[in-house]
């Protein structure tokens, strides 16, 4: 019997495939995933398959369908239950695995799930994911095959791992943890036992409900848990895990939080102490102070695409030792493996504040200031919004202005600069505009306003900043 199925489109998106369960995702669409992409694999030469899921209420369903459909490929399917996704990257390490599959929402709606997907320990993304798509609905996805399946406890390993690099703490610490109910809990409750200092944690049992808030350490609504938390504490900083724990909010001392470039910024400066010389890639809406810093501290920065499955085949190809995203992703090249994972971030952080001869506030104040926007997010149908940024670039190019157009376009002007993307995983436009001082911000925001009145789009809202830098 043929195998064939058709996903609803709007599921495969360019870094993985979700949506909405039980409307455009299911556990028939797991077994296809499993499927075709155990096909992938076997194409490719190889037959080990790893699986792993979060902590929302349908992922253990989702990954038995998913299991079952690799297996049907003829693969032999390791799993190794609930957990964060980067436990799944270092199991696929590890093993030298041939494929990976995490089952997870991420940062989305507790009704969302998803699919990250890992091919020979390199992102699975963009033209390949459409692949999957089109294997499914033509049936092209070769004859069925018994295959295996077994379970292996990973926990542990993974735990003596992100221990194994730290390099002492000069002072022990006061560190609030909050987990979100997400995927980080088990992993995190553990580990924290085995670190110096006092360690609180909130939100540590996995709830796919997330009662405390949603698992999202970029909006600051989701962090005045952990913030009161350090405030009451007196604590030296406090971190935050979004759902599968491969992004990280961080919060100083005094409760203030950091901007995830900034603390890209101060990552990348205690690296290239060791690393003089090393590249260090930073997503394009970064703030330009950090590329600057990079620079002065002796590093070679690199700006490129948002999107973690980008930076990461970007540090491939580049050798970077390090790499951040504004959505917090952080990527360790330097004694760890290139991927984003949250919990060796917040080590590795922790070794530096370690180490500081003052609070983590002192640090985050002494750097350098500019006055920006929030990343915008505003709607944009799908079928329009490339059209858009084409039709933005051209009248900048016929102007002669200076442009990145690396990823959408990237405006450099005396006043600061502004950023005009479309999103890869939503219908909408992302903007951001950082400019040297609040009158050179409005005249930067004015000048993204009328490119986009110039092609019929709303206007976003300016007027709730940033924290500044």
């Amino acid at each position: 019997m043929i195998f064939r199925h058709r996903f609803d489109p709007t599921s495969l998106r360019e870094y993985d495939i979700r949506g909405t369960v039980g409307r455009t995702i299911g556990p028939e669409d797991a077994y296809a995933i499993g499927r075709t992409f155990g096909n992938v694999v076997a194409g490719d030469g190889g037959s080990t398959v790893v699986i792993g899921y979060d902590g929302r209420l349908s992922s253990p369903s989702l990954e038995r369908a998913l299991v079952e459909g690799a297996m049907a490929s003829g693969m032999d399917v390791v799993r190794i239950g609930c957990g964060p996704t980067p436990m799944l990257y270092f199991a696929s390490a590890q093993l030298n695995a041939d494929g990976a599959i995490m089952v997870t929402g991420s940062h989305n709606p507790p009704d969302h799930n998803g699919f990250k997907l890992v091919l020979a320990n390199r992102p699975f993304f963009g033209p390949q994911i459409q692949i999957l798509g089109q294997m499914a609905a033509t049936g092209n996805v070769g004859a069925h095959k018994p295959g295996t399946t077994r379970t292996l406890e990973v926990k542990g390993a993974y735990i003596d791992r992100l221990l194994r690099d730290r390099r002492g703490d000069t002072r022990p610490l006061n560190v609030i943890w909050d987990c979100g109910n997400g995927a980080a809990g088990d992993v995190l409750s553990l580990l924290v036992r085995r670190l110096p200092g006092r360690h609180r944690v909130l939100n540590a049992a996995i709830d796919g409900h997330f009662p405390a808030h949603h698992p999202d350490p970029t909006i600051p609504a989701n962090l005045q848990q952990v913030i009161a938390a350090v405030r009451q504490d007196r604590a030296d900083l406090g971190i935050a895990f979004d759902g599968d724990a491969d992004r990280l909010g961080v919060v100083d001392d005094t409760g203030e939080i950091l901007l995830a470039d900034q603390l890209l910024m101060i990552l990348a400066r205690d690296m290239l102490r060791d690393h003089p010389g090393a590249t260090i890639i930073a997503d394009i809406k970064t703030s330009q102070v950090v590329f600057d810093e990079i620079t002065r501290s002796g590093g070679q920065p690199c700006m490129w695409k948002s999107g973690h499955s980008q930076m990461k085949t970007r540090m491939a190809e580049t050798g970077a030792l390090l790499a951040g995203e504004m959505s917090g992703h952080i990527f360790f090249a330097d004694r760890w493996y290139g991927f984003d994972d949250a919990l060796y971030a917040a080590l590795r952080l922790l070794d530096v504040v370690s180490r500081l001869d003052g609070p983590l506030s002192a640090v985050r104040r002494a750097l350098p200031h500019t006055v920006s926007t929030p990343e915008l997010r505003f709607p944009c149908p799908d079928m329009r919004k490339f059209d858009v940024i084409a039709e933005v670039a051209t009248r900048l190019e016929q102007a002669g202005a200076t442009v990145c157009d690396i990823d959408g376009v990237r405006v450099s002007t005396p006043d600061g600069w502004w950023l005009l993307r479309a999103s890869n995983t939503q219908a909408s436009l992302v903007a951001r505009a950082e400019g040297t001082t609040q009158a050179a911000l409005d005249r930067l925001t004015a000048a993204l306003s009328a490119q986009l009145a110039r092609s019929g789009v709303t206007l976003p809202d300016f007027s709730h900043q940033a924290p500044p830098h």
